[in-house]
């Protein structure tokens, strides 16, 4: 079958955007994500091969690192690979490759979506979703938060850019929680 259509997480043809006051919430569907766990024995070589892999050294928790591959912890001994996926479409074939074996690589792409919040005064859309102390979230912070009951990533990548990552089989809903505080909080 020829004729497929490839769809974004919320259904379109092409990634939505709304705009609401100062605030533009985009739809992100252009990225590859893999997540990478060490093995037991395997701490060492698995920071190692992220180090390979983004640049800099794996992130610690709370934070995010990398430049075109970049990193951001997700538990012990784990983080979650992004990329963006025109330029990195094999990213869970490559960080497999990278690991050695030491590490448990798992393809990540279709299990999530990726929503970036750009503009000024994102802190008044995010306190209104999550319990994320904003006067002290600062670029290159990355955590895991509760939005509308929904497990989420939260990254912020400039003071004026914030990505969300959600549950991809939630995306609507998602969305709409961010339209809703961003609607509420101008």
């Amino acid at each position: 079958m020829h004729n497929l259509t490839a769809i974004t997480a919320l259904g379109g043809t092409e990634p939505r955007t709304d705009k609401h006051g100062p605030i533009t919430l985009s739809e992100e569907a252009g990225y590859a994500l893999a997540s990478v766990a060490a093995r037991k024995g395997g701490e060492r070589a698995t920071n190692l091969a992220i180090r390979r892999l983004i640049g800099p050294a794996a992130p610690k928790p709370g934070h995010v690192a990398g430049d075109k591959v970049t990193a951001f912890w997700s538990g012990p001994d784990q983080w979650i690979l992004e990329a963006p996926y025109d330029s990195h479409e094999t990213l869970f074939a490559q960080a497999t490759a990278e690991v050695k074996g030491k590490a448990s690589v798992t393809e990540q792409t279709s299990g999530w979506c990726r929503f970036d919040l750009h503009g000024v005064g994102l802190a008044a859309v995010l306190e209104r979703l999550c319990a994320i102390n904003m006067t002290t979230f600062q670029p290159g912070d990355a955590t895991r938060s509760s939005i509308d009951h929904l497990g989420c990533f939260v990254v912020c990548r400039t003071l004026e850019h914030i990505s969300i990552l959600g549950p991809r089989s939630s995306a609507a809903s998602l969305h709409h929680s961010l339209l809703t505080a961003m609607r509420s909080a101008y």
